[in-house]
């Protein structure tokens, strides 16, 4: 059959349901700092359910959110810790892949908040900077406009490590991304500019389903993760933190796996979860993949 890459699930949701501390605006860097054990512990269970490739813990570490969050001088600690906590979880574990982090610069599902090209430019190049001696591939997360898409894949290639460009759609419509422009557009031009694959995450399943045949035009390696929550880009403000965003009833492990095998059959090749899609979502779907007689790597 296919050779299917398996990514790991959500890792915020995740922290917040296991911390003893409440949520902050720092969401998932937060628990480094204070209980670092969680995160490798999420990294293992993801590795047990099936991943074959770990995403650093680094999604909320970027300079900006950091500058208005917290601290700007956290920046290359934090990082460093991400890559330490997901190394330390891999061990031995030759097959699984370390992925870097890429994601919105301010914060998910406001692309209108992305500074110029140039300057978001710059700070992926920060990012890739701390990353590209660490990881087998970037991973962008959650892109939610082409200024984001174009800067962080030029980033990454520049650094000469593969990239997988995920970009986040609207939820009611998964041929648009958060900012209104299109996922066709944004796809090419992520091609254009280096990547080796294109996805769709943190959305709707359905609107990951409906994206598919545009990524599929592409011509590249395909495929996504997608959240549970009800309605993620009216629910989260820059700077807020996500104890009030509403998780979907109907996405237990078998419902959201459907949805993946779905995916599968439409010629996608990475799969994964995202927010609210934890490590017994990912063991399902390396089930029913197994089931299905798919292989499981962490290799495109």
């Amino acid at each position: 059959m296919t050779n299917i890459v398996l990514l790991d699930g959500g890792m915020g949701q995740e922290l917040i349901a296991r911390s003893a501390n409440p949520p902050s605006p720092l969401w998932s860097a937060r628990v480094m700092l204070d209980e670092p054990e969680i995160v490798e512990a999420v990294h293992r269970e993801y590795i047990e359910a099936g991943a074959k490739v770990l995403t650093l813990n680094s999604y909320s570490a970027t300079p900006e959110r950091l500058a208005r969050d917290a601290d700007a001088s956290l920046f290359e600690p934090l990082q460093a810790k991400a890559i330490e906590l997901a190394m330390a979880a891999k061990g031995d574990h030759d097959d699984v892949k370390i992925g870097g982090c890429l994601p919105p610069l301010f914060g998910s599902y406001h692309p209108e908040n992305a500074p110029d090209e140039g300057t978001c430019l710059a700070t992926y190049r920060q990012i890739v900077a701390q990353q590209k001696d660490h990881v087998d591939v970037f991973i962008c997360e959650t892109l939610g406009g082409i200024r984001e898409t174009r800067a962080a894949v030029r980033a990454c290639a520049e650094a000469g490590v593969p990239v997988w460009c995920g970009m986040t759609a609207m939820d009611a419509n998964g041929s648009l991304l958060r900012s209104g422009e299109s996922v066709e557009e944004a796809a090419h031009i992520a091609k254009e500019e280096g990547a080796a694959a294109v996805a769709i995450n943190c959305s709707w399943p359905e609107a990951v389903t409906q994206a598919m045949p545009i990524l599929v035009a592409t011509g590249l390696p395909f495929g996504g993760w997608a959240n549970g929550f009800t309605n993620a880009g009216a629910d989260l403000a820059l700077g807020g933190t996500v104890d009030g965003m509403g998780k979907r009833t109907d996405l237990d492990p078998v419902s959201y796996a459907s949805h993946a095998m779905g995916w599968v059959e439409q010629g996608a090749t990475i799969i994964g979860g995202c927010c609210e899609v934890g490590p017994a979502h990912i063991a399902e779907l390396a089930k029913q993949l197994r089931a299905a007689g798919h292989t499981i790597s962490g290799d495109l």
